[in-house]
């Protein structure tokens, strides 16, 4: 296993309402000594969740919303931050019936992704929900979002989608695909 530079000074460059930027001074094991910056979120550390609810065996709950980084409205996945002192699976059945009006009786933990960890520190949780029931909670976004769905046996059609870009969502709709393949809810 490889070693870990060693972090000789770390030190928040800049600061926004939901970001900082952290400069990492770093020696590597070689000598080699480099500045890193990365993206940190402002009281990280509860994290996030992303929802995969399958409204049955083949078909999942898509939200459209619009989103700030792209200037676009897009279609992704239910998903939203962790409230302090709430666990992975409470968020995830939260932000569900806020985002698409759904509750899940099963909810399951698959996995973490992050996005891109070579300049981001954060990661999101990933959690299967089944069973849904329609449940709708007041939530924080702007405006109503309109919910969609997909097949999963047409994931490829929906990258090309130009609505649809978020790779974190698309790296969990293929999960869940081959997850419920495995377990024989799903022939893909």
């Amino acid at each position: 296993m490889r070693q870990k530079p060693t972090v000789l000074a770390r030190e928040i460059v800049a600061t926004s309402r939901l970001f900082c930027v952290e400069e990492l001074k770093l020696r590597f094991s070689n000598g080699v000594e480099r500045t890193y910056e990365r993206l940190v979120g402002k009281g990280a550390g509860y994290g996030a969740v992303m929802i995969v609810a399958m409204l049955d065996s083949e078909h999942a709950v898509l939200v459209e919303e619009y989103c700030g980084g792209t200037d676009e409205y897009e279609l992704s996945l239910p998903k939203g931050l962790i409230e302090p002192g709430e666990d992975v699976l409470a968020a995830a059945e939260r932000e569900l019936k806020e985002e698409a009006g759904f509750g899940a009786r099963q909810l399951e933990h698959l996995t973490e992704l992050s996005l891109s960890p070579g300049y981001m520190s954060q990661k999101i949780q990933v959690v299967l929900a089944t069973d849904l029931y329609e449940e709708r909670l007041e939530g924080d976004e702007p405006e109503p979002m309109r919910v969609d769905k997909v097949n999963l046996r047409e994931l490829a059609a929906l990258a090309q989608n130009p609505q649809f870009s978020e790779g974190r969502a698309l790296a969990a709709l293929y999960l869940t695909r081959d997850l419920l393949s495995q377990r024989g809810f799903f022939q893909s």
